[in-house]
């Protein structure tokens, strides 16, 4: 047995094990943050997509593109979905795996499932394969991965997002080892969407999905893919990691599933940015502080939060969410991250831009080498009156510092209002979820 037929064997186990009532409730939760966030990202980015919309042309169709009131042909609503569910760079994902799970996965199953038929059970039984599918492959080749240049929510989210509609379209083992080995051949994401502006991250997930679909379509028209796509010199696990020898680690690793091991995001920035964010915002109520009276800050954090997110010079609202300068000084000023802190009126904002210019980010020696274990950052605040620090290992939303359900509700909310969607809709779709043998498309049906 090959890598490829080794890791296929154990993803099928996972498949076929009966889901646990706490990792059902988890992948709950999991499907309304991705339908909170994609409403809030087509709301966000709804300029650009009525300029799609007037080039593209879209045909009408039977699928829901959530968020922009319009049901297109499938294909549309799959890249769409994508398109809008990373927009605000907002969805779940881990630390450990250097990747967004749920964008892609649920960008693609929720049309599917429109078509289909499928109960919200059975979506979220598939969505939970796919979890363990991509995080598994993007935790064996980081952070080589990374380095190399590659967005592991377009790589290993392709093969991840492909397993899972696989599963839930009940295909043939033969099928889905065939859509699986094309997924690994149209795997691709490049981390140069983060750099000078660009405003194209959002695209590595909206082709993800769409070529997790188009995998699935050449499967079930019989195309055949390589008996080891993931090993040898040319392989999947070479390429991506630069090592030939790369091993894939173990599925549900460490004793837990990978959709346990997910992150929700709090504010409105990227992962990189949040435990300084939130040392800033602690130190803020603690002391009382005012951005006037701030000399310096200094934040020393793991060094893959450094590169790529160290600028002072923000050129708009993707900059400034992948910024630690920017992220705390908005935190430090506001007292909060969220989706206004990145505003354009923001962005143009003196006292904010003069305060992101006076903060410092450095690697640190022994934060880096207990990443991906510990998400840390210490940041140190000179004032006119004196200096004061705080360091935060686990900032809220990690496994080991999860939102409560209050918190959790509260930020569905606000991203639902944010994304124009009435809160008798939204509430509804929130006690929906649990409703049993409820058709997804009934869930999505006024989104």
């Amino acid at each position: 047995m090959n890598v490829s037929q080794s890791f296929f064997a154990e993803i099928d186990k996972i498949a076929k094990c009966e889901v646990p009532v706490e990792v059902m409730a988890r992948s709950k939760r999991s499907l309304l943050d991705y339908l909170a966030v994609t409403c809030a990202g087509a709301a966000f980015q709804k300029d650009k997509l009525n300029g799609y919309f007037d080039f593209a042309q879209p045909e009408a169709g039977d699928f829901k593109a959530i968020g922009t009131g319009k049901s297109l042909v499938l294909k549309e609503a799959v890249f769409l979905n994508g398109l809008n569910a990373h927009a605000l760079d907002f969805d779940d994902g881990t630390n450990s795996g250097i990747i967004h799970l749920g964008s892609p996965i649920f960008s693609l199953l929720l049309p599917l499932s429109q078509r289909y038929n499928i109960t919200i059970e059975d979506m979220l039984k598939a969505a939970i394969v796919g979890y363990e599918a991509s995080y598994t492959l993007a935790v064996s080749i980081q952070p080589k991965h990374k380095a190399l240049g590659y967005h592991a929510t377009g790589t290993c989210g392709t093969i991840g997002a492909t397993l899972a509609a696989a599963y839930m379209l009940g295909l043939t083992e033969e099928e889905r080892y065939q859509a699986f080995a094309t997924a690994c051949v149209a795997a691709s994401g490049m981390l140069k969407v983060l750099d000078d502006g660009s405003e194209l991250k959002p695209y590595n997930v909206a082709k993800t999905a769409l070529l997790s679909l188009t995998s699935l379509q050449l499967a079930k028209s019989g195309f055949k893919g390589h008996t080891d796509p993931l090993g040898g010199y040319r392989g999947f696990l070479k390429m991506m990691s630069g090592d030939e020898n790369t091993e894939i680690k173990p599925t549900l690793l460490n004793g837990t599933y990978a959709i346990m091991k997910s992150y929700t995001k709090p504010y409105a920035s990227c992962r990189y940015t949040h435990p300084p964010v939130e040392a800033a915002i602690h130190l803020r109520n603690q002391h009382g502080l005012k951005p006037e009276n701030v000399e310096q800050i200094k934040v020393e954090t793991y060094n893959l939060a450094v590169s790529g997110h160290d600028h002072t010079d923000i050129k708009g609202a993707y900059s400034a969410k992948m910024s630690t300068p920017y992220s705390t000084a908005v935190a430090l000023i506001y007292g909060r991250a969220g989706l206004q802190e990145f505003s354009e009126e923001n962005l143009n904002n003196s006292v904010v831009q003069a305060l992101t210019r006076k903060v410092q980010v450095v690697s640190d020696d022994e934060m880096s080498r207990i990443f991906p274990d510990k998400q840390s950052a210490v940041v140190t605040i000179v004032t006119e009156n004196g200096t004061c620090s705080e360091r935060v290992d686990f900032p809220k939303g990690e496994p080991e510092n999860p939102m409560t359900e209050t918190e959790f509700r509260e930020r569905y909310a606000n991203l639902m209002a944010y994304g124009n969607v009435a809160k008798e809709t939204y509430e509804t779709i929130y006690e929906l979820v649990n409703k049993p043998n409820l058709k997804a498309s009934e869930l999505i049906k006024d989104l």
